[in-house]
């Protein structure tokens, strides 16, 4: 049977508690379980826009935290795995740790060192193995929010600096905060994107700049990873009737 799934991590590490970590053990017993289950590994992009026949995993990971490329690139290379990083351009130089509302509040507790990003040397380490670069925006703001010039520069200025720092085209973008509109979806295809990844409560497909991916946390001990990824759950999500209920 042909389905896509498409899976949003952020970062993981064995000791973080927060709702973005999961520990590397969990994630390798997911990433097992699906691939033992006849799923066919492949970046974002392919699977959205060469779908062919089957069941076709992607693993994506938002935020470009240093701790993917500590913990899940290992792990996805002894899988034979592939995976797509969404990267915040701006938080790519200088040792900067991540620092936008909602992670900014473990800036001062014994956990900020969890909030390193990636640099672009690491970036490119993981572009030369395969997996795919795209685009978290600039500096991670709400996009429904920015003025036109403002989301001209978040949308077309990170995806000119990927492919300015890796010399490949950056075709993909994950929204932040899951945060799309009309408006938004065009001015994303007028950058140049081919595709955008969304993060909404529901599963709604609603065309190529908004597809929605299943997010996965730390609360999502085993029994809730096998609901979450099930088909007919993510069916039932994406239906009419789903009704989410308040948040």
């Amino acid at each position: 049977m042909d389905d896509i799934l498409v899976l949003c991590y952020h970062a993981l590490s064995p000791n973080w508690e927060a709702s973005l970590s999961v520990t590397p053990d969990a994630f390798e017993r997911q990433l097992t379980h699906l691939l033992g289950r006849g799923w066919q590994a492949t970046t974002f992009t392919d699977a959205i826009l060469n779908p062919g026949a089957g069941r076709r995993l992607a693993v994506t990971f938002d935020d470009a935290f240093a701790s993917v490329k500590v913990h899940a690139a290992p792990i996805l290379k002894r899988l034979g795995a592939p995976a797509t990083v969404f990267a915040p351009t701006a938080y790519l130089s200088g040792g900067k740790l991540l620092s936008w509302p909602g992670v900014d509040r473990w800036a001062a507790t014994p956990d900020a060192g969890e909030l390193a990003a990636m640099d672009w040397d690491d970036i490119g380490e993981l572009a030369e193995i395969g997996w795919e670069i795209g685009s978290h925006t600039r500096t991670h703001p709400h996009l429904t929010r920015l003025d036109d010039d403002q989301l001209e520069l978040e949308l077309a200025g990170s995806r000119e600096e990927c492919k300015r720092r890796i010399g490949a085209d950056c075709t993909a973008i994950a929204y932040p905060y899951g945060d799309v509109d009309d408006r938004v979806a065009a001015a994303t295809q007028r950058a140049g994107y081919m595709s955008g990844a969304a993060l909404s409560r529901g599963l709604q497909y609603v065309g190529p700049y908004h597809h929605p991916r299943v997010g996965i946390y730390h609360r999502d001990v085993w029994w809730r990873f096998r609901v979450k990824a099930a088909r007919q759950v993510r069916d039932l999500r994406g239906s009419k009737h789903w009704s989410p209920g308040p948040s």
